[in-house]
């Protein structure tokens, strides 16, 4: 079986990833014990992926959960599911990263990061073949974006062949928390164009779109833009997780939506699918028409732009849904956005002390900078490219 380690680290990493683990236990018929309770067979065929059948028959997920505070671990701890985690792989400090990528990626990250590959070992060691490492982790705080990326390079190093895939949840001016938003980002994107081979973009301003316009909540919460996450993530890893008549899997998907290196940043879609009795059969031919009306948005030097895979479980409470990763060169806007408030501030070297206490030097700032508006201009190059 080709198993997923899944890492999640800071507070907005462990609030997805645990919402991520309420869905897909869910999906595969695992109760918050870790018990199977599920009714179909195909729940257990590849259940492996994510979860570990350890001693009694009960499954573990193999997921890696860190922190640099203890308040978020114990939140996880008590919700629904809080006794399915193995104990062990609850990793956190007590000082905390306060909004500050230099404390998440040098030091009170680095002390430790350690406790935290040995547990990535330990659950790497137990699987068949891993496939690769999927780290969920916000880029605007000091622990999902420092520590996140520190994590991320030191993989990297010990699985240099091993997929590493990232959902990571850029900050946007409307839904701010912090101030130095604009500096962890620049930072951490710097580390993912090196290091990850897919990074899933969630832009919290869509989802607050979404919830908003096509969901009608009028006052969306944190816990309502983490379902939508989950129910993405959980789509995008249904083919890996269920045997379906056309299975993909984290290199395939690489390998398919990656036409450049440095350019994987992926935009995501997702939608519950309905069937009005008549019309069943207009999937594929939606695909085409997606193809054939946008034709213009398509360039031209690619000449398959869409891959599709079909798998026959529908997530819970759905009869069916699609989800949609793409790489879009419109992503750029997003740097965009966040390399002009990065550059606004950095002018007047705002707020960099307290980058700089923790040892940093702002010659590194300045390499961020420059690497994500080279980013930038490659995105731009092969949208004008014809």
């Amino acid at each position: 079986m080709r198993e997923i380690v899944s890492c999640q680290a800071g507070q907005c990493g462990n609030q997805i990833g645990s919402k991520f683990w309420e869905v897909i236990s869910d999906e595969h018929g695992v109760d918050p014990t870790g018990t199977y309770q599920g009714d179909s067979d195909l729940q257990l065929e590849r259940i492996n992926v994510y979860f570990d059948e350890s001693t009694g028959g009960r499954y573990v997920p193999r997921a890696v959960l860190m922190d640099l505070e203890p308040g978020t671990m114990d939140s996880v701890r008590a919700g629904p599911y809080g006794q399915l985690f193995r104990p062990d792989n609850f990793i956190f400090g007590q000082s905390g990263a306060g909004n500050n990528w230099a404390k998440g990626h040098y030091t009170e990250g680095a002390e430790l990061i350690d406790s935290v590959l040995d547990v990535c070992r330990k659950e790497a060691e137990s699987c068949d073949c891993l496939q690769g490492f999927q780290l969920s982790h916000s880029l605007g705080g000091g622990t999902g974006s420092g520590m996140g990326t520190l994590l991320i390079s030191k993989l990297r190093e010990e699985y240099p062949d091993r997929i590493m895939m990232t959902f990571s949840v850029i900050p946007s001016p409307r839904v701010s928390d912090t101030v130095v938003e604009p500096y962890n980002t620049t930072l951490s994107v710097h580390q993912l164009v090196e290091n990850s081979d897919e990074s899933m973009c969630i832009d919290n301003e869509a989802l607050y779109d979404i919830c908003f316009r096509t969901l009608k909540l009028t006052t969306p919460t944190f816990g309502d833009l983490n379902h939508l996450v989950a129910a993405v993530m959980s789509g995008v890893t249904c083919c890996l997780r269920f045997p379906g008549q056309l299975n993909s899997d984290l290199r395939k998907l690489a390998v398919n939506l990656v036409p450049f290196p440095r350019l994987h940043f992926f935009m995501m879609g997702f939608a519950p699918l309905t069937s009005r009795g008549s019309q069943q059969y207009r999937g594929l031919s939606q695909m085409l028409n997606v193809q054939n009306k946008n034709s213009s948005y398509f360039i031209e030097w690619i000449p398959n732009n869409i891959k599709s895979s079909i798998c026959d479980i529908p997530p819970k409470g759905l009869k069916m849904s699609v989800t949609f990763i793409g790489n879009n060169t419109c992503i750029q806007e997003m740097f965009r956005r966040v390399g002009e408030q990065f550059t606004g501030m950095f002018r007047r070297k705002a707020f960099l002390h307290w980058y700089t206490g923790e040892g940093m030097d702002e010659m590194e700032f300045t390499e961020a900078e420059s690497n994500m508006n080279d980013l930038v201009s490659e995105y731009q190059q092969y949208q004008d490219a014809t």
